[in-house]
């Protein structure tokens, strides 16, 4: 039987994890994820950024059911119990730069694997799981 490839997406750990429980329902980015991508089901690659003690892993298939842009700081912080950013975090929200909210759905959650070398929406577009 053949196996299905993804695209895969990172997001630092812990954030991962907000996402995995369902208490973070929308990932922000500085830009609209691209529209080839809404609704398409993508692998997760969990990365350990400054507080992780692991490798980059595939935990999980997810898919972003719509993407928007917050237009004011207030917008971005009404919204925080959706997004879970707060104003000391180091995503919070900065007028020098654009913030999008991109709905998350977990579809399945798996038991880690490791990450291909190069990680990321630009360079995985094969990855099986």
């Amino acid at each position: 039987m053949a196996q299905k490839t993804y695209t895969g997406i990172n997001v630092q750990w812990p954030i991962s994890e907000l996402i995995l429980s369902g208490e973070k329902t929308v990932e922000t980015r500085t830009y609209g994820i691209p529209e080839k991508y809404l609704n398409e089901p993508m692998v997760l690659i969990e990365t350990p950024g400054k507080l992780g003690k692991f490798k980059a892993r595939l935990v999980a298939v997810i898919k972003f059911t719509d993407c928007f842009k917050y237009t004011s700081k207030s917008a971005f912080y009404k919204d925080s119990a959706r997004h879970r950013v707060d104003k000391d975090s180091m995503w919070a929200w900065n007028p020098e730069k654009p913030k999008w909210g991109w709905e998350v759905e977990v579809i399945k959650i798996f038991k880690p694997k490791a990450a291909p070398a190069n990680k990321g929406i630009v360079f995985t577009k094969d990855i099986e799981i």
